[in-house]
């Protein structure tokens, strides 16, 4: 296993990597909407917060060589299932090919109080995929 860290994505807020490397995939632990220049929440809208945690896991992709379009999994969990459309909507300018396998869930309560956090699985080779 490799730990994976980068100062383009924000720091763990707890006994955790951002990520690991294990036999040529990147595990992606769930990333809040925080903006890593500001390490604050981007801001109050379930929205904003999908896209800037879609952002933390497309630069830590960067970090290890891979881009969006080599998640093959995510989970998204969200603070209020009624958002899922509008998230939904943002979640997808993110994925325009083919999306990657998703599973989402309300939670009671998020780190931090957030509203959304997604984590990832990342494939290092597309050409394994079959």
């Amino acid at each position: 296993m490799k730990p994976v860290s980068t100062s383009q994505a924000p720091a763990a807020v707890g006994p955790y990597s951002q990520a690991i490397i294990a036999n040529g995939l990147v595990f992606v632990s769930g990333q809040l909407p925080i903006d890593p220049a500001t390490g604050e929440f981007v801001s109050n809208d379930p929205v904003d917060q999908c896209r800037q945690s879609l952002r933390n896991i497309e630069a830590i992709a960067k970090s290890v060589g891979a881009d969006l379009s080599h998640v093959v999994r995510t989970t998204v969990l969200l603070k209020d299932l009624s958002s899922f459309a509008a998230v939904n909507a943002a979640y997808a300018e993110f994925f325009p090919g083919v999306p990657p396998a998703r599973t989402t869930f309300e939670a009671a309560a998020l780190p931090k109080g957030a509203l959304v956090e997604i984590d990832a699985i990342i494939v290092l080779d597309k050409t394994s995929n079959g």
